[in-house]
């Protein structure tokens, strides 16, 4: 498979460039920058053949297969519907789009055209939450009563700008952190959340957008779920509880990147550590996107997961905002 990113960024540079070529068989070709010199610069730092400015450009070399698309949140749409057109497979940054029926379309189109639509959900590619899932499903816990999850950071000062003040561009850390915990908590208990509470705010790094959240999700099971994001908390830690009939568990510093962090399984025998695999969450990501597109199985998050995880984070905005119980809408899908 021959990739072409679009996006010269931090987390294609961190992560993903590494995770495509980590797969068998698997190059990038192309990179697209509004910035000629610095899409240049980036694809000579990174071996990559070609450098373009412009979109059309890059995606009319029939060798490109796949993108992976990284840039700011109200690109995506455009730039993966022109993708899909092309016949190209997608890989998309989270959020899929800025509204629901930009993501909604965006999936459609990408089925019309028999490709592989994917988000880049990482987490539930992580051996912890692989972990987590499999206790809760072989009911470990019993039946699901409740969740939490704690996923206020300090946003580094290389990845502010326009997360933390440019509304236009998708900023926020609802778009940035709730969407991930949404796809988090839906991996694990394998059901919807129906409706949310929320109060957002500044505390003390968001310019004309939102830098805390706290909200409440109803699942149609009656599991309650309680999740708390922020930029600026820098020493609060994440993590994630589900709370059960028959016990708890309760997972330290998971909401990462990195395969780290710890799982204690509470129940009636006592209390006891919880083993995972330590494998790179995006090698994982990769691989199993490159097997979807080659026909084999399934992207770990597919482009239903990126429109459901967006439902959640904008349904958290909306109730943030009008300070009422909102119904979370999933497009149909």
């Amino acid at each position: 498979m021959r990739w072409g990113l679009i996006g010269a960024s931090r987390i294609a540079s961190s992560y993903v460039i590494d995770a495509i070529r980590a797969q068998a068989g698997s190059e990038i070709q192309s990179v697209l920058s509004s910035d000629a010199a610095r899409g240049q610069a980036y694809a000579q730092d990174h071996q990559i053949p070609d450098s373009y400015t412009d979109l059309d450009a890059l995606l009319a070399d029939d060798s490109v297969d796949a993108v992976y698309i990284s840039t700011t949140n109200e690109k995506h749409h455009p730039q993966a519907m022109a993708a899909i057109a092309a016949g190209k497979h997608v890989l998309c940054e989270k959020p899929l789009a800025m509204t629901l029926g930009e993501a909604v379309e965006m999936v459609r189109a990408a089925a019309d055209k028999d490709v592989t639509f994917a988000t880049n959900h990482h987490l539930r590619n992580a051996g912890s939450h692989l972990a987590i899932r499999d206790l809760i499903a072989s009911g470990r816990i019993g039946k699901v009563l409740s969740a939490r999850v704690f996923h206020a950071v300090n946003l580094p000062e290389h990845l502010r700008g326009w997360r933390i003040n440019d509304a236009s561009a998708g900023g926020g850390v609802i778009p940035d952190i709730t969407v991930h915990d949404a796809d988090t908590v839906r991996f694990h208990l394998a059901e919807d959340p129906v409706d949310v509470v929320a109060k957002a705010g500044v505390s003390g790094m968001g310019e004309g957008v939102e830098d805390s959240v706290m909200s409440v999700w109803s699942m149609p099971s009656g599991v309650m779920v309680q999740s708390h994001e922020s930029f600026t908390h820098g020493y609060a830690g994440t993590g994630i509880e589900f709370h059960g009939t028959e016990g708890s568990i309760f997972a330290r510093n998971v909401m990462t990147q990195e395969p780290v962090g710890e799982i204690r399984l509470v129940d009636a025998s006592g209390e006891s550590q919880v083993p995972y695999e330590t494998h790179n969450l995006y090698h994982r990501a990769l691989g199993l996107f490159a097997g979807a597109a080659a026909g084999k199985g399934l992207p770990s998050a597919d482009g239903v997961d990126g429109v459901k995880s967006l439902a959640v984070a904008l349904a958290v905005r909306e109730a943030a905002r009008s300070g009422q119980a909102t119904r979370v809408d999933y497009g149909g899908l």
